[in-house]
């Protein structure tokens, strides 16, 4: 890796964040698979001790969150039972937490869904916050539990629960049905009902699985290691945070945050690594 022109591991990453798979961009710019996922890696690493450097003491007012399932190596249901007890392979949920001003990704984590990740997510996300926040779940039930762990009662805590019409969906359908209801519930403090909402999360949802081809359904680009899809992903939301101008804001989500005053380039990132 470290005899790789920095044009063409700039060149890489751009298609990494830009939906790029590593055959693909093997073929595009020579550079072998091998390589382009210890670039990968490496940067991805660098990426997450960033995001962790940089999203701090955030003064957010409303935080919106949700997961995105994913699978390492197999599907859960392919796995072995030998490989069942490796909680690094099988399905993986990447749980992100967004701040429906900004639009910036404050935290994720990466693990099971269930209460133990939930956990670890919470008190990471109440660590990066200055101020009392209304947050926003679905009704993933160790979110209740995870949230007074971290939060206790600071916090303005509702759930929005959607119904889903039972329209006998075909195997292989992987776009929900027809939501008929969506039902919010006041978990603590005073919530305003108005903003009790995950919308803006899970259009987020979107945007990694169109700029990371390990997420995309239906495809051959899945990880093959947990490290690898942590690393992939924390190179997506730096880039995101930092050098994508977000469609609605005009500008960056830590330009909008006031955590950054300019885009920054792939080469800007990769030298504040």
């Amino acid at each position: 890796m470290n005899i790789v022109p920095k044009e063409r591991q700039i060149r890489v990453l751009m298609g990494l964040v830009e939906g790029n798979s590593l055959r693909s961009l093997e073929r595009q710019t020579g550079t072998h698979r091998d390589t382009i996922m210890r670039l990968l890696v490496h940067t991805g690493e660098g990426c997450a001790k960033l995001l962790d450097k940089k999203m701090v003491d955030l003064p957010c007012r409303y935080v919106q969150v949700d997961e995105i399932w994913t699978f390492v190596r197999k599907k859960q249901r392919m796995l072995t039972k030998t490989e069942k007890r490796n909680p690094e392979l099988g399905d993986q949920f990447c749980f992100v937490s967004l701040d429906s001003d900004s639009k910036l990704i404050i935290s994720h984590c990466v693990g099971k869904r269930d209460g133990r990740t939930a956990t670890q997510f919470m008190a990471d996300l109440q660590r990066r916050l200055t101020n009392r926040i209304q947050l926003t779940t679905d009704g993933f039930d160790p979110y209740v539990w995870a949230v007074e762990n971290a939060f206790g009662s600071d916090v303005d805590y509702g759930q929005l629960v959607k119904i889903y019409k039972a329209n006998g969906a075909g195997r292989g359908r992987y776009a929900p049905p027809e939501c008929v209801e969506a039902i919010s519930t006041v978990i603590n403090g005073e919530p305003n009902p108005y903003k009790i909402s995950t919308s803006y999360v899970e259009r987020q949802n979107l945007t990694m699985r169109m700029s990371l081809a390990r997420l995309a359904r239906l495809s051959l680009a899945f990880s093959k290691k947990l490290d690898n899809l942590k690393a992939a992903l924390a190179l997506h939301f730096a880039w995101y945070n930092f050098g994508r101008v977000h469609g609605s804001l005009r500008v960056t989500p830590a330009m909008e945050a006031d955590i950054a005053d300019h885009i920054w380039t792939m080469e800007e990132l990769l030298g504040g690594l």
